[in-house]
């Protein structure tokens, strides 16, 4: 089999369309960037504060500097600048993602569902979020749609670890539903007593 993998290439753009950045902000954005790669958080975070008051918009660094606090543990602060991205762009599909991400980490899995299902909403080829779906609904039970979710991450990414762990949990998905639905047969047929044989009446 030949692989296949399209996350969509227009997930990761910084801004929409046709909107451009004030002066000085795209420099500053690249050197936090930067101080991120050289494991220079506070001094990233330090850029991202000096980019948003410039631009209160720029959903980017709201995204960036929520994730150096995710990475940190600080759920809560991550949470509230996801959202301000949200607000920022609301087409901007990786801060549903991100969004999606934490509250799944604060265990809050309905509002963690509705980010994800937004961000597949706004770019359905978005493989990782089918992902994250397919474990959020698994945690709540519902087999249905965690199955619905594993089949279109298979087909947006078919290869590697990830894609043998989602075929592995179709697998077993379909093998509790057809158990399910043995048990549910089971219990408008008793079994007859004595004898395996059907009659006639």
């Amino acid at each position: 089999d030949v692989c296949s993998s399209d996350p969509g290439s227009d997930l990761y753009s910084l801004r929409r369309p046709g909107v451009a950045a004030p002066s000085g902000v795209q420099d500053r954005f690249l050197a936090a960037v930067q101080a991120e790669e050289a494991g220079e958080r506070q001094r990233a975070i330090l850029l991202y504060k000096e980019i948003l008051e410039i631009d209160a918009e720029y959903a980017a660094a709201y995204i960036n500097m929520g994730t150096i606090l995710f990475h940190q543990r600080n759920y809560a602060l991550a949470e509230e600048l996801y959202r301000r991205a949200t607000v920022a762009d609301p087409s901007y599909v990786l801060a549903y993602f991100d969004l999606g991400n934490v509250l799944d980490e604060l265990q809050r899995p309905d509002e963690s569902i509705t980010a994800y299902l937004q961000a597949v909403t706004l770019a359905p080829r978005y493989a990782d979020a089918h992902y994250n779906l397919a474990l959020a609904y698994e945690r709540k039970g519902d087999r249905r749609q965690a199955l619905r979710h594993w089949q279109a991450y298979l087909r947006l990414d078919n290869c590697g670890p990830w894609a043998d762990h989602a075929r592995g949990q179709i697998r077993k998905l379909i093998g509790r539903e057809k158990l399910a639905i043995a048990s549910r047969a089971e219990s408008f047929i008793p079994p007859s007593k004595g004898t395996a044989a059907l009659k006639l009446v």
